[in-house]
């Protein structure tokens, strides 16, 4: 990620829950300003754990900026926890 902002935003997720390889995947969030970002891709998805929890951390893009989004296990939050611009 290139220009990387470190946030801390919780974010509205619309995710699809299937059995398989892939169990959520989120297709579209929603930030604190009303603006809705649809993820065209994911890159990366993996469980990490946090103390007793589970934090399910995905970068996915739009195709303009990449994002790390972070889904807790036990509260059922997600969070936006970085986003960086692509650099051509």
């Amino acid at each position: 990620m290139n220009n990387e902002v470190i946030l801390d935003e919780i974010v509205d997720v619309v995710a699809v829950f299937a059995a398989g390889r892939e169990p959520c995947r989120p297709v579209r969030f929603r930030r604190k300003s009303g603006r809705e970002v649809t993820i065209s891709e994911i890159g990366l998805g993996f469980p990490r754990p946090q103390g007793s929890k589970m934090i399910h951390v995905y970068d996915v893009t739009d195709g303009q900026a990449d994002y790390r989004l972070e889904f807790d296990a036990v509260s059922l939050v997600w969070r936006l926890v970085r986003e960086a611009d692509h650099v051509a």
